[in-house]
């Protein structure tokens, strides 16, 4: 049986980037083996950043492939230092409003958010991981940066958290709301979200307030994280890591799912899910004759991407 971490406390926190499959050093090189010293300048550069480098890469042969597009690729990714100043850039360009929200303004809050939450960088680069490893569609991280509304969403709530945490609370509700409009995924600033997220299509995701969801998670489009009645306070779900929901499932009030779980497209989980079970149908009930056995942090539901419903029940 798989073993159920206790994620739920105040004393948890998401960002436990030792806990994803994918770990980076705080200078944004990969993780030595398990057990191995940590040691870092405490942000994130440009030098032996390997994900960084990979995609300037990738964005450099697709210029070269199609010169029609060496200026957007130039623009967007090549004319920039660091994934930071891209992914700033980018998101400013998205998000501006002419007139009232200039990008420049809105670029610097961005950038001095992420600049300010080394954690937020070190999220980012295992979500392009996320991305490439787990959608067959995702043949280069370049293109899930450019292109993709999930991971571009995700990355606005990320600096929208920082600026939550700081209690700079205009500023984040205003990041959410633009990429609420712009992306069509809501997701409250005060939601704690880990690392190695894959937000899959995306459209229609609503993740509330108090949400938490752990490491290497995977979201399909229509997924609702939200409360019930009126009730004030931790009010939303807790994801353990390596969960996978399925598109169109509801997850609502105050209820753990547990690592390595598996929520069926269209469930309505209003109870507790067990470690390793698949949950379907409305209201969402467990379906499996067999004890889960343990299961690597690679071989989670999350990260496997595999939606047949699996045989087992705690």
């Amino acid at each position: 049986m798989a073993a159920c971490v206790d994620k739920w406390n105040p004393a948890y926190s998401c960002h436990r980037i030792s806990r994803s499959i994918y770990r980076f050093l705080p200078d944004c090189t990969v993780a030595a083996p398990a057990g191995a010293p940590v040691s870092g300048n405490g942000g994130c550069c440009n030098g032996g950043d390997e994900v960084w480098e990979e995609l300037y890469g990738e964005a450099q042969a697709d210029a070269q492939d199609e010169p029609l597009l060496g200026m957007f690729y130039s623009e967007l990714v090549l004319s920039h230092p660091t994934l930071e100043a891209a992914l700033a850039a980018h998101l400013s360009a998205k998000l501006c409003i002419p007139g009232a929200l200039p990008q420049d303004a809105l670029r610097d809050i961005l950038a001095g958010a992420l600049a300010a939450h080394p954690e937020a960088s070190q999220h980012t680069r295992a979500d392009l991981l996320a991305a490439r490893d787990r959608d067959p569609a995702c043949a280069k991280m370049v293109h899930c940066f450019l292109y993709y509304k999930g991971f571009l969403a995700l990355q606005a709530h990320r600096a929208a958290h920082a600026l939550w945490s700081e209690g700079r609370r205009p500023p984040a509700l205003l990041l959410q709301s633009r990429a609420s409009e712009v992306f069509g995924v809501d997701i409250h600033p005060g939601a704690r979200i880990g690392g190695g997220i894959l937000l899959d299509h995306a459209t229609g995701v609503v993740i509330g307030e108090t949400a938490v969801i752990g490491d290497d998670v995977s979201i399909l489009h229509g997924v609702t994280l939200g409360g019930t009645g009126k009730a004030c306070g931790d009010r939303h779900p807790k994801v353990g890591d390596g969960v996978l929901i399925g598109a169109g499932a509801s997850v609502l009030g105050n209820v753990r799912i547990g690592a390595g779980a598996k929520i069926g497209a269209g469930a309505v989980v209003l109870r507790d899910v067990a470690c390793g079970t698949t949950a379907v149908g409305n209201p969402a009930k467990p379906i499996g004759k067999k004890a889960a056995p343990s299961l690597r942090p690679e071989e989670q539901p999350g990260v496997t991407m595999e939606q047949r419903w699996s045989d087992y029940v705690i």
